[in-house]
């Protein structure tokens, strides 16, 4: 009878979860991620305060948050439902950097927030990157495009070597996480020279040796056919492009992951190249993304 008392009292006098200081259970939900934060705001109503506290999102946001949001910046919706509104909470200015990309560098770069894990999600303008044959008329044009959050996008009028770089300092992604890059890119109608599977992109992180993959930013089977002399690509592993939901296309360029403490000058450079030397046109440039995986 004493034994079966005393564990009464032990089972009576256990701590649940939610007798704990709503602190403790804050800092263990900040150690999570956003999307884990939001699924224990609906384990109960202990757990909601604590997993929507400024503590938690504070451990979310980047350490530049503020000068994003505070930034004389324009910014961009990612979505119809996204809002400019400031923000009174950190889990609201946590939402607002993963629905609105921040126009900074003079409106050459975009940034944003991946919602799931909230690392950085970088984007450079055509502006930023180095294109081939930068003379004006001859080879391209800078014009407005409507689809574009940039002020201009670079526009091929005529070229026959056709190679693009961009350089991102790696301190401007977020450290240890792993990333793609990708081509953001329209082509007219009547375009040219984009069809032959003889494209390919490079991914290099600081001194380390470049990752390499066959692309074709308009995959044709006709052309390729030409171009191998009557063979197929059926034994080339090449990437194709894919329609965004913001009416631009992109190509995976390559894939790259950022260590604990990155270098200070270190950066991720990346490239498309089409490799032969005939007409290209119709090649519509808006930039290079870098997002998580």
């Amino acid at each position: 009878m004493g034994s079966h008392a005393s564990g009464m009292e032990t089972a009576e006098e256990r701590t649940r979860v939610c007798d704990l200081p709503e602190a403790c259970v804050a800092h263990v939900i900040a150690l999570t991620s956003p999307r884990d934060a939001c699924r224990c705001a609906a384990v109960s109503p202990c757990f909601r305060d604590a997993a929507e506290s400024d503590v938690v999102w504070a451990r979310f946001l980047p350490p530049d948050y503020l000068q994003l949001h505070q930034a004389p910046a324009r910014r961009f919706p990612l979505s119809r439902s996204a809002s400019t509104a400031a923000s009174s909470t950190k889990k609201e200015a946590y939402l607002g950097l993963t629905d609105v990309a921040v126009l900074v560098d003079g409106g050459g770069m975009a940034l944003w927030l991946a919602k799931g894990s909230g690392a950085k999600c970088v984007a450079l303008s055509a502006r930023r990157l180095s294109l081939p044959w930068e003379d004006g008329e001859y080879s391209w044009t800078w014009t407005p495009h409507p689809l574009s959050r940039f002020a201009d996008v670079a526009q091929l009028v005529d070229c026959t070597c056709l190679d693009i770089y961009g350089r991102l300092p790696i301190t401007a992604l977020t450290p240890a996480t792993a990333y793609a890059a990708y081509l953001v890119f329209a082509t007219e109608d009547g375009h040219r020279g984009l069809s032959f599977p003889d494209q390919e992109t490079t991914v290099r992180v600081g001194g380390s040796a470049p990752s390499r993959h066959a692309v074709c930013l308009r995959p044709d089977p006709a052309d390729a056919r030409r171009f191998r002399d009557g063979k197929g690509t059926d034994d080339v592993h090449m990437r194709g492009p894919a329609l965004r939901g913001d009416g631009w296309w992109e190509v995976e360029m390559g894939r790259l992951r950022t260590v604990d403490e990155a270098m200070v000058g270190e950066e991720v450079a990346v490239s498309f190249e089409i490799m032969g030397w005939y007409p290209k046109r119709g090649l519509v440039v808006e930039g290079i993304e870098f997002r998580p995986i």
